[in-house]
């Protein structure tokens, strides 16, 4: 329950009845204010004297900003002032509005000011030089209030139309980076009412009063909300403002209460009385809040903590109240180089005296100059030894534990553990998982999370909602069922949570706890088994109704991910340290119904630098991995050991879509289907999907060959058509290959037999038309020509004779006689084989 203190303070007249202004200098040594009439006051900070009055400033001043050296004021005749705090002088006219100024901002350096009129566009003007200037013209209508991040790089502009429109300032055009509706009220320009957004001295977050009465903090990093100040005003919010250390948040409302909120737990520890409160400010360094008033009166409140509240002034710099706050907890889907990556303030060290060596003996160069001789024999020189040199008496001792600290800090940039298809907070939703099947996502109730299962097919399958009192952080979703799972918290283990969509029995959801200490790093479902992987580097397996299966600890580690499909997983993890001081991704591919090893610690293919986005397999059953770079990759030959390599299927880079730079999207990965990637589009350098639940797009792929589409030339170039009939030749090779290892390797069933015959005769008819297009260029195209021919996998014959006629129909009667000799050879050696 908040206390109501009854301290009082003696106002002070500043200014006529009328909406008044006020701000401290950054070092706090002065305090400005102004108002209705032409007079700027001047207070000193402790002193009870008379204040120093400008008596030639403009009237109906709206606005007033300050740095230690001067102070901008702005008036309702549209005019920006500068004043001199050295002298108390006039020095120049900043700019000029057609309309009243509202609001004025400097930024931290001083270097410019940020001008809010009645006019749609907000000046950003060059204190230097007033010819610089910049105008942030996104808004539709006029800005109330301006505001700069505490770095300088952001302004935020409150405007009449109800949007916080936040600008960048890090090009050489401001930049609207992202606009937060439904934040303040749309309302008209009155001075009385606020709408101000204030930066938070974290610089991650801002607030601004809401048409409710409260105050709400938003993230400036994806515009998302955050902790609310609610149920503390019964009128509008005219004022607010951080304390300097961003540890208490002060407000005053038109019920006549100024309240002191704590910014950690947004409860109100005090109440004040004073009515009429327009504008407020805390002091830089000391316990003094300033306000003025409607009635032109300024309150200068020194000690206005009162001792029981006055040390949380005292705190170093606190976080914005964050509903899940980025610097508490980490992500597991972020590669964290700052702390297991090198140092960058670690320079190349000093080579340290040893005993007896040729730098101690001889001494470094540039001692030279101060050589001395110890000619007399007082000793400032280093007696020899009965061997005639120098004693290392002069050597500091070898520290060899600090040595070993030195080396011990350097850690290699480790790949960190992630959750395919999952995402980080933000604000206070995120998603658990993201496929084909549907979507998991998880809400923060404070008290517990709330968890939703949607199905694409609802036909099939009906959504699901529980409350989550176990706080789950990982999820996997099939057709037969959810898998969760959480991480230990308050002395409890880690729980894995399998939930099956349907059962003949009563109850068969089960639970089980792993040994305390162990943390889920990565898990997966597939049709049969549940694979766990954890921080003691176990891969646990159960199968789907919680019997444990198998447990053993994996080579590669630490773990990054998994990922299963029916019997088989595939596991990675880290492994050796490259020449660059990361560590290389190994992985481990398995059929763990027949306890076969596949593939055993073989190389992860990313470029150096770059990151697995996502591991999945496809509806078939093929590995696929996701990069950083965009790259859409596929696992050929898994099934012979020592045989995989990963193969590029599709390059987002190089889609259509992004040529000649007409979009900037990037790709997030859900699945693989049907030989198409499925993906959602992220626009505006989203790194992740977001609510409401985004659209999944799909790209067929396109093995990355050539850059170019360019007719054919003089150079041999080959046509436009020409390069899609490569990939395509390409492409089905590998699609062929992928279904020879499948029939080959198991029980195959009719249909996929067939398939491998279709699939064969898709790469013969890609070579056909490639055999028609060399022909049709001319005679010196030949020999590519009837190497195209011999690489035809036709068993019948059928294929080679079509590309027999084909080369007739053009006249290459040469090529023809020769298409028809490599047929006979064929022939032959089958008929040997037979």
């Amino acid at each position: 329950m908040a206390t109501v203190r009854s301290q009082r303070v003696r106002p002070r007249p500043a200014h006529p009845s009328g909406p008044t202004f006020l701000t401290y200098t950054p070092n706090g040594r002065k305090l400005i204010t102004a108002g209705s009439n032409n007079v700027v006051r001047v207070y000193q900070t402790g002193s009870d004297g008379e204040p120093t009055n400008l008596d030639d400033c403009q009237e109906n001043n709206t606005a007033v900003a300050a740095t230690n050296d001067f102070f901008l004021t702005g008036s309702e005749d549209g005019t920006v002032c500068m004043y001199s705090l050295e002298n108390y002088t006039y020095e120049k006219m900043l700019t000029r509005c057609t309309l009243p100024i509202r609001d004025i901002a400097l930024s931290p350096d001083g270097q410019w000011a940020a001008i809010a009129s009645d006019e749609l566009a907000v000046k950003v003007v060059n204190i230097e030089d007033t010819f610089k200037v910049l105008y942030l013209k996104e808004q539709p209508k006029p800005a109330k209030h301006v505001s700069f991040d505490p770095s300088g790089s952001y302004i935020t502009v409150s405007s009449t139309d109800g949007v916080v429109y936040m600008y960048s300032l890090s090009k050489e055009e401001p930049e609207l980076v992202r606009k937060v509706e439904g934040l303040i009220r749309d309302h008209d320009i009155v001075p009385e009412s606020s709408s101000k957004a204030i930066w938070h001295p974290d610089g991650r977050a801002f607030a601004a009063p809401t048409a409710t009465k409260d105050v709400q903090v938003i993230s400036s990093n994806d515009g998302e909300k955050q902790r609310a100040f609610s149920g503390g005003h019964m009128g509008d919010i005219r004022a607010l403002a951080w304390s300097p250390n961003g540890a208490l948040l002060l407000t005053a409302g038109s019920d006549g209460n100024v309240l002191l909120w704590d910014v950690k737990t947004q409860d109100i520890i005090a109440r004040y009385n004073y009515p009429n409160v327009l504008n407020i400010v805390w002091h830089a360094y000391d316990n003094i809040v300033s306000f003025v008033t409607l009635d032109g009166e300024l309150f200068i409140c020194e000690n206005f903590l009162q001792p029981d509240i006055s040390p949380i002034l005292e705190k170093p710099l606190q976080p914005a109240p964050f509903i899940r706050d980025p610097l508490a907890e980490i992500s597991g889907n972020a590669v964290r180089h700052a702390t297991t990556g090198y140092k960058d303030t670690v320079g190349p060290r000093n080579r340290r005296g040893s005993h007896d060596t040729l730098d101690s003996i001889l001494g470094p160069d540039d001692e030279d100059d101060d050589f001395v001789s110890d000619d007399d024999g007082a000793g400032y020189a280093n007696r020899l030894n009965g061997y005639g040199k120098r004693t290392n008496g002069h050597l500091e001792d070898v520290d060899i534990s600090a040595h070993k600290r030195r080396i011990s800090s350097w850690q290699p940039r480790r790949h960190e553990p992630f959750q395919p298809g999952s995402t980080p907070w933000r604000g206070n939703r995120r998603y658990l998982c993201v496929n084909l099947t549907g979507f998991v996502w998880t809400v923060d109730q404070d008290t517990h999370n709330t968890v939703t299962v949607e199905f694409y097919d609802r036909e099939l399958r009906r959504d699901f909602h529980f409350t989550d009192p176990y706080l789950y952080d990982k999820a996997c979703l099939n057709g037969n069922g959810t898998l969760f799972s959480c991480p230990p918290v308050n002395g409890n283990p880690a729980i894995i949570f399998y939930r099956p969509h349907e059962t003949w029995t009563s109850r068969a959801d089960w639970r089980t706890r792993l040994p305390n200490g162990e943390v889920v790093t990565s898990i997966s479902l597939s049709d049969t088994y549940i694979l766990v992987t954890t921080s003691e580097d176990y891969v646990r397996i159960f199968t789907l109704f919680g019997t444990p299966f198998k447990v053993y600890r994996q080579k590669s580690s630490p773990t990054v991910t998994c990922a299963s499909w029916r019997d088989y997983c595939l596991t990675v993890g880290n492994g050796p340290v490259g020449s660059d001081g990361s560590t290389t991704l190994l992985y481990t591919l398995e059929n763990i119904k027949r306890d076969e090893v596949c593939q055993s610690e073989d190389m992860v293919a990313i470029p150096k630098g770059a990151t697995v986005k996502s591991v999945f397999f496809s509806e078939q059953g093929d590995p696929y991995i996701y990069d950083s770079t965009g790259v859409l990759l596929i696992l050929q030959h898994w099934r012979t050991p020592g045989q995989a390599r990963w193969v590029p299927v599709l390059d987002t880079k190089s889609l259509e879509r992004l040529a000649g730079g007409k979009k900037e999207e990037t790709y997030w990965p859900v699945a693989v289907a049907q030989e198409k990637f499925h993906c959602i589009i992220l626009k505006g350098g989203e790194q992740h999907p977001y609510f409401p639940k985004p659209l999944l797009s799909e790209f067929d792929f396109r093995i990355p060959l050539s850059s170019t589409q360019a007719s054919i030339d003089d150079a041999g170039e080959i046509p436009a058509d020409g390069q899609k009939l490569e990939e395509s030749y390409v492409r089905n090779s590998l699609l062929l290959s992928l279904m020879e290892d499948l029939v080959s390797s198991t029980n195959a069933t009719h249909s996929q037999r067939t398939e491998l015959a279709r699939r064969e005769v898709e790469v013969d008819k890609a070579l056909l038309q490639l055999l028609n297009l060399e022909c049709r260029e001319g005679e010196d195209r030949g020999m590519k020509a009837l190497e195209l021919v011999g690489l035809m996998k036709d068993r019948s014959g059928k294929m080679v004779e079509a590309a027999s006629k084909v080369a007739g129909r053009y006249g290459r009667n040469v090529l023809q006689e020769k298409i028809r000799e490599l047929a006979e050879r064929r022939i032959m050696g089958a008929e040997e084989e037979e």
